[in-house]
């Protein structure tokens, strides 16, 4: 690429996220019958139509999913060389900036996104060692550990810059080996680390050479088109963090709902369980909702309360979130 054909575009990404089933889902674009990986909805912003990025997101997102964004929060800007073009095209550079956006499914867009070749798709299905609610996932110790400690042993090349931390040390915080704790937040340094050590589908795609020299590479996950499951981990990470110090989880919630339900919810997002009791006293201490006084018999038992978030809130003070502990 020389100077004169250094040809910029910019890009909106954006990580749509509702949860349903009990699932954290996420909107992902399928390939329309090419063969290529998902990838995250994403589109060109245009500065003759949208004056800012996140009324172009939105313009967009409506126009192609029907679906009505709330929540929307900026997360990074995305420009690594060759993360959209290739080594002797003529096509522009893609510099993307990606958004985290919460919304609720319906029907409707369940309807609409299959007609543009999507669909929600549990974010689990590309980070399955996130989800620890039945338990720590299998594959930590049977593979991805395994894996990535042999990686750790090896000196990294001569032209790679020196880090704070050594391999062993980034591989010991992102995976809470020593300690035996498990932080949620680290999704993206997870990550990363697997990308790094060229055992996902996305380093072989990049030409990194430890991912040429395997014979195979572990499924590790889903794969996405680009760097699009690095913006998906940056998006978990935000979130989960978010959820600690922002009311923003009723951004996912129906107007009225069970306690039950929004820990459901909260659990989904974490991918981890939550003391029932604990959970109950955290949100009343923080006087996040307020029931409504009628019930439901939804899940077939005994008729539960419903409640709704309490937007006064807002009004009176910095609104909390939900400062959960682990069961």
């Amino acid at each position: 690429m020389t100077a004169a054909n250094a040809t910029i575009e910019i890009g909106l990404n954006a990580v749509i996220v509702a949860v349903a089933d009990g699932l954290p889902q996420i909107v992902q674009v399928g390939d329309g019958g090419t063969g290529e990986p998902e990838s995250l909805p994403f589109g060109a912003f245009d500065p003759l139509h949208h004056r800012t990025f996140e009324i172009g997101l939105r313009s967009w997102v409506e126009e192609q999913t029907a679906l009505q964004l709330g929540y929307v929060e900026q997360l990074y800007t995305f420009g690594d060389r060759g993360r959209h073009r290739s080594r002797g095209d003529s096509d522009p550079h893609v510099v993307s900036v990606g958004y985290l956006a919460l919304t609720r499914q319906t029907e409707g867009s369940r309807d609409v996104l299959t007609r543009h070749h999507s669909g929600w798709r549990s974010w689990y299905d590309y980070f399955p060692w996130e989800d620890w609610r039945d338990g720590r996932p299998a594959m930590l110790d049977s593979d991805i550990l395994p894996a990535l400690m042999a990686w750790a042993e090896i000196p990294p090349p001569a032209d790679v810059p020196p880090r704070a931390l050594n391999r062993m040390e980034r591989l010991t915080l992102a995976f809470g080996l020593h300690a035996d704790k498990w932080d949620e937040e680290r999704a993206l340094e997870r990550y990363e680390l697997l990308y790094e050590a060229s055992l996902v589908e996305e380093a072989l795609r990049d030409g990194r050479p430890a991912a040429l020299k395997r014979p195979h590479l572990p499924k590790f996950g889903r794969p996405m088109r680009f760097d699009h499951r690095r913006v998906l981990a940056t998006a978990m990470s935000r979130l989960r963090a978010k959820l600690k110090y922002r009311p923003v989880v009723f951004e996912l919630m129906p107007g009225t709902f069970t306690l039950t339900e929004l820990q459901t919810t909260v659990e989904a997002i974490f991918g981890r369980h939550l003391h029932k009791q604990n959970f109950r006293r955290l949100v009343e201490n923080a006087d996040l909702v307020e029931p409504t006084g009628a019930t439901s018999t939804a899940t077939g038992g005994r008729p539960a309360a419903l409640f709704r978030f309490r937007h006064e809130l807002l009004k009176e003070r910095p609104a909390p979130g939900l400062r959960v502990g682990g069961r």
